[in-house]
């Protein structure tokens, strides 16, 4: 039985543009009528089994999060930064919010996030700072992206940071998420952890350390 593309279309499932591509690269053979309308034997196609899906238009995807629910108003200015940049560039665009500390690998929008970008649904990821992302392991983010071939967009790349100053900010990291754990405990054991651990940050502050010699 022969078909217009239309009806040859309907009954694989895919685009009338698949089928004109498949009989450019001469994967299928297409009849034409007098008039040079093309007709599609179904018993052919029926029997093809390499059935292309449509790709789909990728996307741009903002990320925003903050550690804690306290940090709304943070949340909220990287949001509208994550907007207007993106808009400004004339993308197409998503803003996933995200709630949780920069060493919690399990938040759901970190998981959505992976998940788009692994179905490669994601032309492009933006990011206010490199650390909002993951405060540890950001890398291996950047390079799921770059296999899967989505762009990355630092708006605030920072200028390389000393050891120092790394160290500082991964200890503070490592804080937030001990005082989020200890919240509410009012051993004198837990007290005296916190007060250790902040000694430990404020020693390792830069200005701190030089002051020291």
């Amino acid at each position: 039985m022969k078909v217009s593309i239309g009806k040859a279309a309907k009954e694989l499932g895919v685009s009338p543009e698949t089928l004109r591509r498949w009989e450019a690269e001469g994967k299928i053979r297409v009849e034409r009528t007098p008039g040079g309308h093309r007709r599609y034997d179904l018993a052919s196609l029926r029997g093809w089994t390499r059935k292309e899906p449509e790709p789909k238009e990728r996307i741009t995807l903002a990320y925003a999060r903050v550690s804690t629910h306290d940090q709304k108003a943070d949340l909220e200015r990287q949001v509208e930064l994550l907007e207007t940049f993106c808009a400004t560039n004339g993308w197409r665009y998503e803003v996933i919010r995200d709630l949780g500390s920069g060493l919690n690998y399990h938040k759901r929008g970190l998981r959505e996030l992976l998940r788009r970008i692994c179905s490669g649904q994601v032309s492009r990821l933006v990011v206010t700072h490199k650390d909002r992302l993951l405060r540890f392991g950001s890398e291996l983010v950047f390079s799921l992206c770059e296999h899967f071939g989505t762009e990355v967009v630092i708006i605030n790349a920072p200028e390389e940071a000393s050891f120092e100053e790394e160290l500082v900010q991964d200890v503070l990291e490592i804080i937030t998420v001990f005082s989020a754990r200890l919240y509410g405990s009012r051993s004198r054991k837990n007290r005296d952890i916190m007060k250790r651990l902040q000694e430990a940050a404020d020693a390792l502050r830069p200005e701190n350390a030089l002051g020291s010699g």
